[in-house]
């Protein structure tokens, strides 16, 4: 945010007990422990959902934290993956290159002042029942990025509150890539045998759309080849067709490592 902002005695504290007790953590527990500690204490909220996309920018995990009991319906409508609140303010903001921001849809708060081009989630955000929101994201990174929204502030969000959220940002990132990494290795480690390097080359070109023609020719094998790994491959991941394959690759993180420039016989 363009407003200079100056940190008091007790602010510095916080913050730096908010820094210090993120380095150390390194699985889900934690990161939850972290979000309802001292992360609340610098920027108290009531929900927050976190998003990490893929260098292709596809939505590969969505999380929501919040520290008491959450109807259904709301942690639906605020973190689904099709069209949640969520998602939908972080496309928004990344396209208008509008981060930080903040939405105020409290009792009295001007439509016309929503700022950031948030406007028109201010009557949705009230219907929900939550008075404001306080949003920060990554950029578009070789590994992904990540995106973070905080749902019921108890005051209504300042630039100061985005100017913290701004600071603890990369720790913010670093944290959730490092936690879904490691789930996602756990989630590999159960299939029956890894996937091979052929299988997730051909799976690469499956979710760039080629057909078993054309990745046979980009590979140098038959198309019948190709099929024949790709049966094989919706047998190991426990899929039945290619949309399957390509969700369940996202989710295991198979589409991380590039692809070999190959050109071989299998």
């Amino acid at each position: 945010m363009e407003q200079l902002v100056i940190l008091s005695k007790l602010e510095q504290e916080y913050l730096l007990h908010a820094i210090e007790a993120a380095l150390p953590l390194q699985d889900a527990r934690q990161f939850f422990l972290w979000t309802q500690g001292q992360l609340q204490a610098l920027l108290p909220h009531q929900i927050m959902v976190c998003l990490q996309f893929g260098a292709q920018d596809e939505l590969q995990h969505v999380e929501c934290l919040h520290s008491t009991v959450l109807e259904a319906g709301l942690r639906a409508r605020l973190s689904s993956r099709d069209d949640g609140l969520a998602l939908r303010l972080a496309r928004h903001c990344r396209h208008a290159g509008r981060l930080p921001a903040m939405l105020d849809a409290g009792p009295g708060a001007d439509p016309l002042k929503a700022g950031q081009g948030l406007a028109p989630f201010q009557g949705e955000l009230r219907e929900l029942g939550l008075d404001n929101l306080l949003l920060h994201g990554s950029e578009r990174l070789p590994g992904g990025a990540t995106f973070f929204v905080l749902f019921g502030l108890p005051h209504r969000p300042r630039p100061r509150q985005a100017y913290f959220l701004q600071l603890l940002l990369p720790y913010l990132h670093v944290s959730l890539q490092r936690i879904n990494r490691q789930q996602a290795q756990a989630r590999v480690g159960t299939l029956a045998r890894p996937v091979s390097a052929r299988e997730a080359e051909i799976l690469h070109w499956v979710r760039e759309g080629k057909s078993n023609e054309e990745i046979g020719l980009i590979l140098g094998i038959s198309g019948l080849t190709v099929k024949n790994h790709l049966q094989r491959l919706y047998r190991l991941l426990d899929v039945s067709n290619r949309a399957q394959a390509i969700a369940r690759g996202m989710a295991l993180q198979l589409f991380d490592r590039a692809p070999l420039p190959l050109a071989r016989a299998a």
